[in-house]
């Protein structure tokens, strides 16, 4: 590329500024433009739902770690709204249009809001995204509510109510499927994480739905209907059912996007509706949506933080090959999560399995270890308290291990029970390539 080369990158939270110091580290010297929809310079987000809840850390305190100087343009507080891709062009919220040679798309996700508006507008009825979302979530906490009820029972939703449950607040939450975390690990561990979840004192309610949120009568939330019939009184209700790509801005643009994410290759490059590989824009973090080389499993985004990093890496490395070959993203799926005084990390995609057995620990209490099959090929791995095990979970998924393997741990059960996993079978698709 030429000094005269600029690369616009739409995005500027994790996935944007890592894309943007792979790009110098990878000796691009041309211009550089990161678009922002916050006001906020990229800031750590996992904190968000627990130590900025509890009160450990202030937002103030979540800038990511610079890891080079990027002589970049900022533009932020304005949101990219439509793509020309025959002028190549960004317009953004202010009206301006930012040429480029070649664009990154790196705008995430937002969480799914409330479908009711004038129910979504109540006061004490807060999502959870970004950290003026936290901000004012954790200042309706520190109010001390009489309940905080969480709709929905995700990773985002069990993380608030261990934060909730952490202040010594009464906390209910609401899940439609049969156990928290089922979407993502499947019955069989979401029923005993579940139980965990019961054990610190959680009204945890499954199989269940909010159907309406109730109104004092001057804009104040009281409570909630559920599916069941009854009413719950809440003065404060996080609603976590999950996210939306944020994509709408590429509405015309040519390429194959929609709710659900913009579809890229392995090696990052948007795809248009043709199908082709559009040469000049990059796909990466959550709005990307791709399918995995190592998983027969339909394309999806992985709202994970390794995959932003892995694909900002890959992203900058083939924008600034030159005539060499592509760089292809590879990385098993990984991620973590910290809740009720647990530390859950998973490797692969369990979602995909059919098949769940017990390999080390207890699901009823202690630490324990997972692993997730289809087809008689280990998939996936969760493990519960015992991060240190991981590594070898993820060499049984990366060589494609027979289903199930001979775990022979100081704490293995001593007969292996094969379970089905419990995913919806809806989530269930594919095996291994």
């Amino acid at each position: 590329m030429t000094e005269s080369t600029r690369i616009v990158v739409a995005g500027a939270s994790l996935a944007g500024l890592r894309v943007a110091e792979a790009l110098r580290g990878n000796g691009f010297d041309g211009e550089l433009v990161l678009i922002g929809d916050e006001p906020h310079e990229p800031y750590d987000r996992p904190p968000l739902s627990k130590s900025v809840l509890t009160g450990r850390i202030g937002t103030d305190r979540l800038l990511l770690a610079r890891t080079r100087t990027l002589h970049a343009r900022w533009l932020l507080g304005v949101a990219a709204t439509g793509l020309d891709r025959a002028n190549r062009r960004v317009r953004v919220a202010d009206g301006r249009e930012i040429g480029y040679d070649r664009l990154v798309i790196a705008t995430g996700a937002r969480a799914r809001p409330w479908p009711v508006p004038a129910e979504a507008a109540l006061r004490g009825v807060h999502l959870l995204r970004g950290r003026d979302d936290a901000d004012r979530l954790r200042a309706d906490l520190v109010a001390a509510p009489r309940r905080v009820l969480v709709i929905g029972g995700g990773f985002t939703g069990s993380e608030v109510a261990s934060s909730c449950h952490d202040l010594g607040l009464p906390v209910t939450v609401i899940q439609r499927g049969p156990a928290p975390l089922a979407g993502a690990l499947g019955r069989v561990v979401g029923d005993a994480l579940g139980a965990r979840q019961r054990s610190f004192g959680i009204d945890l309610r499954v199989g269940t739905v909010a159907e309406a949120l109730l109104d004092d009568g001057h804009g104040r939330l009281t409570g909630a209907v559920l599916s069941d019939g009854t009413r719950i009184g809440a003065d404060v209700a996080v609603v976590a059912l999950g996210s939306v790509r944020n994509t709408e801005w590429l509405a015309g643009a040519g390429l194959r996007a929609d709710t659900g994410g913009v579809d890229c290759d392995t090696a990052c490059r948007a795809i248009t509706l043709d199908g082709t590989a559009a040469e000049d824009i990059y796909v990466i973090g959550d709005a990307a949506r791709w399918r995995h080389p190592h998983f027969d499993a339909p394309p999806a985004a992985l709202e994970h933080w390794g995959n932003a990093l892995d694909q900002a890496e890959t992203a900058a490395r083939n924008l600034t090959r030159g005539g060499g070959s592509l760089r292809h993203t590879t990385g098993l799926p990984e991620f973590w999560s910290d809740q009720f005084g647990m530390n859950i990390k998973s490797v692969g995609l369990p979602h995909i399995a059919d098949q769940v057995t017990l390999t080390q620990g207890s699901f009823e209490r202690g630490p324990f270890v997972a692993l997730y099959g289809r087809d008689e090929v280990t998939v996936g791995a969760v493990a519960i308290n015992s991060p240190r095990v991981m590594d070898g979970y993820a060499a049984l998924v990366a060589e494609c291990a027979p289903f199930p393997p001979a775990i022979d741990a100081n704490d293995s059960p001593t007969t292996t029970r094969v379970l089905d996993a419990g995913f919806a079978p809806a989530l269930v698709s594919g095996g291994l390539s």
